[in-house]
C-alpha cells in the first residue's frame, strides 16, 4: 500500500472490480493499450483481480472514489520490474497519474530497474513519464504497434 497527499494505492478490493471492468473495456481507456479488452478476458480478469499481487487500486483519499489502477511486474521486462496505469477518462488531466506513479517510483527498492511501456503514439503517456524523469532506452514493436521502453531514474 502507498499514500500520497491525495491518493491511496491499495491491492483490489470486491467493491473495485466494476472500475476495473470499466478500465478493461472502455475504448477510450484503452485506445492505446489494443483496445477492449474481450468479454472471456474481462470475466477472468474480475474472477482474478482482488488481492492480485501488484496490481493497485488508485483511490482519491478526500472521498474514497476509484480513479484507476497501478500494475507492478517484477521481472516482466527482461529481469526489470514493469509499471502501468491506467485512469478512468473522468479523473484525466488532475495530476492523478502523476502521483501514483511517483509514488510507485519512490517506493522501488534499492537497486531495483524499474520500467514502464507506452505506444509511440501516446503522447500524453510520454510527456508523463518523461516529466517524471523516465527516460527513453528502447523502440520496438509490440502488439502490432511502436512501443517506447522508459527507465525510472
Amino acid at each position: 500500500m502507498l499514500t500520497t497527499p491525495r491518493l491511496l494505492l491499495r491491492p483490489v478490493e470486491p467493491d473495485d472490480v466494476p472500475a476495473h471492468r470499466r478500465l478493461w473495456t472502455d475504448p477510450e481507456v484503452r485506445r492505446h493499450l489494443g483496445g477492449p479488452v474481450p468479454a472471456e478476458t474481462v470475466r477472468a480478469r474480475e474472477r482474478g483481480c482482488v488481492g492480485a499481487p501488484g496490481l493497485l487500486t488508485i483511490v482519491r483519499e478526500e472521498d474514497g472514489t476509484v480513479l484507476g489502477s497501478v500494475l507492478v511486474e517484477p521481472g516482466a521486462r527482461a529481469g526489470r520490474t514493469e509499471v502501468s496505469y491506467q485512469l478512468l477518462p473522468e479523473h484525466w488531466g488532475h495530476g492523478y497519474a502523476r502521483e501514483a506513479l511517483a509514488a510507485v517510483a519512490g517506493g522501488a527498492a534499492e537497486g531495483e530497474e524499474l520500467v514502464a511501456v507506452t505506444q509511440e503514439a501516446n503522447s500524453r503517456s510520454r510527456r508523463l513519464l518523461e516529466a517524471l524523469g523516465a527516460v527513453p532506452v528502447e523502440r520496438f514493436v509490440e502488439w502490432g504497434q511502436p512501443q517506447v521502453l522508459y527507465r525510472f531514474p
